[in-house]
């Protein structure tokens, strides 16, 4: 048989390997030649322009000879062209003209096969026309799911008739390995090629159908969600099957293992409720809104300390002990602590329950700067238990303690719940700082939140909004403080039992000052004691004129001012010691600030010392009036209350009674008279004194506001003075509530007023009876030994004590 122009088969033809790529016929191809031979054989087909046959290789097996591990078959073609790459190997370009097989080798170098034509056997061209529709069909099918065939590869599948040159063009198309591809190579039946080539086309259908299917729903899925969920998902699905995404299952089993733990010493309802949520967490997408919330809320609830309780005993020496380290004279707070604490310790040494003996609770009242936070900070320390401080100031949401619910964003538990995680046991000490300044607001009461948490018979059920579960509380020891018990709800009041902190007198400053404040402040501020000295006298004077409190604060204060300039003299100057006198006390401080002003001790018409109590401690208030021609009128001025102004009304007819009465004298010198009467030597009633002159009653310090009924005696004795001329002591001062027959009634505060009355040098103080009876024993003895208490019982006696 001849083929072109190259002789007739069979013929001796030289033997090209090819690798990897199976080569059909009539197809151009570039081969890569790295054997010697190979490259010697094609550069002699084209120098000769003569044909080769390229034969496919299997894998050669061991001892195997060069020409076994090549297929018998393979495609005659010519060598067109030859390029050398730089890596040593060869390009050429190939021809494909005829498939063919080799019959037998003729030589080993080069390697030469005898080769023959592989010819098709004779078919039924109509059996074998039907099978080609079939296969023209499929290739259709196949081109619609994948881009194998070109439009001009269909159209010449399409259109030619040569049955083996249609096969051979679709087998070169589609993706076939090299054994398929090899068996309908060496076919000679046309008509089994077909059918083998149907069954390939088929499974290869069937494959882009489930690729292009994957393609489509994975591009769905990125028009759902954008490019980063997308990567997240892929890369999930890659973990998954490489079997490393086991996390989330991690982070579970750890929830669980956690909940199990302290399923013991929780409540049923708790231990239902967070494995209800958990349950939630583990069916939950992890990217959901949902799963973070619930994440939160699994995170905050296995963090509460259930059960978990400070094991050290109860021992009221210890309590004590602490107390008197930490604070100096506070004798009865200090008492009645110890009190409360002895009762819990012999509750619990008879094995009585707390929720049976649940007690008062706590409440330190008193100026700042008086010690109320630092006594509960005493009591945690003594009890070895944590601390755990919230400020009440301002508080207005009452969710701030209840928790908010979870149908919110960013909810989160309350402070009490907050607190015991913080504490990480379930009986800490809970100071709830500045009680008494809780506000009220649209988003509720929190003094109707604190009347469940502070009432023994119900904290031992506190519901958190958030946890949706009861907490017990009856273990916590809660501490309030305020400064001003009057603010504080009465519901929330009558939960309270108080304990009055009340102002230092100086000579206690004086031992807190030295025995606690200056070594704390020194050791802050890097020096030591040696280096820093300051006299008594000076620390007297430093408390008296550069302080205004009822507590020490402003007093630490100056101290750390002072500690701060002897530092940086030290420093400066390169001194060893500062020495700090009364001399020299003013270069370490700018001014002094008069607490109060000491009493002049010069009698004076018309002016009276009145005690007055405020928020940082007691005062002596001044009471002026002055007499103006007049029709009787009274005029008050000083920013005062409705209280005080009533009060200064029933001083005045309270006066008028007794000028009446003639128990207060008004000598015709204090009468103003008319010219007539001037003139006839008329005689007047004593009670014009007070027709005739308009009275003006002012209290300094007119831009502070004034309240309260303890001024009436001070007021009666100032209109008394004014009216009859008679001046009034400077060393006496007074307190006391007046009532229009002229009874004095007690008042409270007298603690702190009379401590104000010492720091002024008054040498004798009036106060109602009722008051001398009940209140002198809380008076420290400093105040009473330098004091002389009068206690009175109508305003006759006092008049008796003030007027000269």
């Amino acid at each position: 048989m001849k083929l072109s122009n190259y002789g007739e088969f069979p013929a001796d033809i030289p033997v090209i390997a090819e690798d990897e790529l199976f080569l059909y016929p009539f197809m151009i191809s570039p081969l890569f030649l790295s054997d010697e031979q190979n490259i010697q054989a094609a550069t002699k087909a084209i120098e000769e322009n003569s044909l080769v046959i390229v034969c496919p290789t299997k894998p050669a097996k061991e001892g195997e000879r060069e020409y076994d591990s090549l297929y018998d078959a393979g495609v005659v073609g010519s060598i067109m062209r030859k390029v050398s790459l730089p890596d040593g190997r060869v390009k050429v370009l190939f021809q494909g003209l005829a498939r063919a097989k080799s019959l037998y080798k003729i030589s080993d170098e080069p390697l030469i096969a005898r080769v023959d034509i592989i010819e098709p056997t004779e078919v039924n061209s109509l059996k074998v026309d039907a099978i080609l529709e079939v296969v023209r069909e499929k290739v259709r099918t196949l081109s619609g799911v994948s881009n194998y065939f070109p439009p001009d590869l269909l159209r010449t599948i399409e259109e030619n008739h040569d049955h083996n040159r249609i096969i051979d063009l679709i087998c070169s198309t589609v993706k076939l390995k090299k054994e398929q591809a090899y068996k309908l190579f060496v076919e000679t039946d046309t008509e089994k090629r077909f059918l083998d080539l149907i069954d390939f086309l088929i499974d290869e259908i069937e494959a882009n159908k489930l690729q292009k299917e994957i393609r489509s729903k994975v591009h769905t899925h990125i028009e759902k969600v954008n490019k980063e969920y997308f990567l997240k998902e892929q890369l999930k699905q890659i973990q998954k099957e490489l079997g490393t995404d086991t996390s989330r299952d991690e982070e579970i089993q750890e929830y669980k293992d956690k909940l199990e733990a302290k399923k013991s010493k929780m409540s049923e309802d708790a231990y239902k409720e967070i494995s209800k949520q958990l349950e939630r967490f583990s069916r939950m997408h992890p990217d959901s809104s949902d799963a973070s919330m619930t994440q939160t809320y699994l995170d905050w609830v296995l963090d509460i300390p259930f059960g978990s309780l400070s094991k050290k005993t109860l021992k009221i020496e210890n309590v004590e002990m602490q107390l008197d380290k930490d604070h100096f004279s506070l004798e009865k707070p200090k008492d009645r602590i110890v009190e409360y604490f002895a009762v819990k310790e012999l509750l619990e040494l008879r094995g009585v329950s707390a929720k049976k003996s649940a007690g008062a609770i706590l409440c330190f009242s008193g100026p700042p700067g008086v010690g109320k936070t630092s006594l509960a900070n005493s009591i945690a320390t003594a009890l070895k238990r944590p601390l755990i401080r919230i400020a009440l100031g301002g508080l207005e949401d009452v969710n701030e303690l209840r928790g908010h619910r979870r149908t919110y964003v960013g909810a989160m538990p309350g402070r009490i719940t907050q607190g015991l995680i913080d504490a990480k046991k379930m009986n800490p000490v809970i100071v709830l700082d500045e009680i008494d300044k809780v506000s009220r607001s649209q988003r509720g009461d929190p003094t109707a939140a604190l009347l469940e948490i502070l009432d023994p018979e119900q904290n031992s059920e506190f519901r958190d909004y958030y946890l949706n579960f009861d907490l017990d509380l009856s273990n916590v020891i809660f501490i309030a403080t305020a400064n001003d018990v009057g603010r504080i709800p009465a519901p929330l009041r009558d939960r309270m039992e108080f304990i009055t902190l009340s102002s230092y007198t100086p000579q206690e400053k004086f031992e807190i000052a030295k025995r606690y404040l200056l070594p704390q402040e020194l050791k802050k501020h890097g020096l030591k004691k040696s280096e820093v000295t300051i006299s008594k006298p000076a620390l007297r004077e430093l408390i008296h004129s550069y302080t205004r409190e009822a507590g020490v604060r402003n007093l630490r204060r100056r101290i750390a001012e002072l500690s701060r300039k002897a530092a940086r003299k030290i420093l400066k100057e390169n001194v060893d010691k500062v020495s700090v006198t009364v001399k020299n006390l003013k270069e370490y401080f700018d001014k002094s600030v008069f607490e109060i002003e000491v009493t002049d001790k010069i009698p004076v018409i018309g002016v009276v010392n009145g005690l007055a109590w405020t928020a940082v401690g007691g005062d002596v208030l001044k009471i002026e009036s002055i007499r103006i021609r007049g029709k009787g009128t009274l005029q008050l001025t000083g920013s005062l209350g409705d209280v005080m102004k009533e009060s200064a009304r029933i001083a005045m007819s309270v006066v008028k009674t007794l000028i009446d009465n003639r128990k207060i004298i008004i000598t015709a010198d204090n009468i103003p008279l008319t010219y007539k009467e001037k003139e006839e030597d008329i005689k007047v009633d004593s009670s014009e004194v007070y027709k005739r002159y308009d009275l003006h009653l002012h209290v300094p310090d007119g831009a502070t506001p004034k309240d309260g009924p303890s001024a009436g005696i001070a007021m009666v004795s100032v209109i008394a003075s004014i009216l009859s001329s008679q001046e009034i002591r400077s060393d006496v001062a007074m307190t006391g509530e007046v009532s229009l027959t002229g009874d004095v009634l007690p008042i409270g505060g007298l603690k702190e007023k009379l401590i104000a009355a010492h720091k002024a040098e008054m040498t004798k103080v009036l106060i109602p009876a009722k008051n001398y009876e009940r209140d002198l024993e809380d008076i420290p003895q400093e105040v009473r030994e330098s004091l002389k208490i009068v206690p009175v019982k109508r305003v006759e006696e006092v008049l008796k004590q003030v007027l000269i």
